[in-house]
């Protein structure tokens, strides 16, 4: 077991090491690097590492799975942190993902958004909401690690936009492993910010674009994205918990 100095010196260096990655990359695709804001992904690992985290100056962070999300993000809850939920979402869980969670990146159906809509106003709160683009799909069928094809985003963005409680914030996409794309990030980063344009016009304030993790975010900033997804890079590959 790694003692804290150990682990924050750890991850302080890794959090270098991709700072460095995103800077470069935002340097050759001409951005600035304010333009490209950082995620870490701390699904699997414990509260501690999110609180040392946070004291080297992460602000947003991810989690893909309600059961270990919900007593971490009550557990870090006097921390600055912006809380995404980056996974498939059952409806069942969705009461309690409304509670902590500041974005839901996963929004790939209708009903997702109803139920989303009536706990966020149970809750009085306002959640973001990325429409996640399966760019492994048919025209508007299901991705195989969730999201709507691409001719299902436009009306799912419109459904977002409507509902009470709910803050349409942009879109995500994960670079699919099978299809037309796989193995192509890039040019699935491309498509997605073609999508996200199509989007901004009918709803200008949605500009945020989700895409790359620790393998392809150069990809993901080079192609034009606002947000990347960072987990190994950062926090290591570590057992599982539970």
């Amino acid at each position: 077991m790694t003692n804290l100095s150990e682990r924050t010196a750890e991850l302080a260096a890794n959090l270098a090491a991709v700072e460095e990655r995103i800077t470069a990359a935002c340097a050759a695709a001409g951005r600035k690097r304010d333009d490209v804001t950082l995620i870490v992904v701390t699904k699997t690992y414990p509260a501690s590492d999110v609180r040392i985290l946070s004291g080297l100056g992460v602000r947003h962070v991810a989690e893909n799975r309600d059961q270990d999300a919900a007593p971490k993000a009550a557990e870090c809850s006097d921390l600055p942190l912006t809380w995404h939920f980056v996974g498939q979402l059952q409806t069942n869980k969705v009461r309690s993902v409304a509670s902590y969670a500041d974005l839901v990146q996963s929004i790939d159906r209708g009903k997702l958004v109803t139920a989303l809509s009536k706990e966020a106003v149970r809750a009085e709160r306002e959640l973001g909401c990325l429409i996640q683009v399966a760019l492994d799909a048919d025209a508007d069928g299901r991705g195989e690690r969730g999201g709507v094809g691409p001719g299902g985003v436009e009306e799912l963005a419109a459904r977002v936009a409507e509902a009470p409680g709910l803050r349409l914030d942009g879109l995500m996409t994960v670079a699919p492993l099978t299809g037309g794309y796989a193995g192509r990030q890039q040019a699935a980063f491309e498509r997605l910010m073609d999508l996200s344009t199509a989007v901004r016009a009918a709803h200008p304030a949605a500009n945020m674009v989700s895409a790359g993790m620790s393998s392809d975010l150069e990809q993901a900033v080079a192609a034009g994205a606002t947000h990347v997804r960072v987990g190994t890079a950062v926090l290591g590959v570590r057992p599982r918990l539970g």
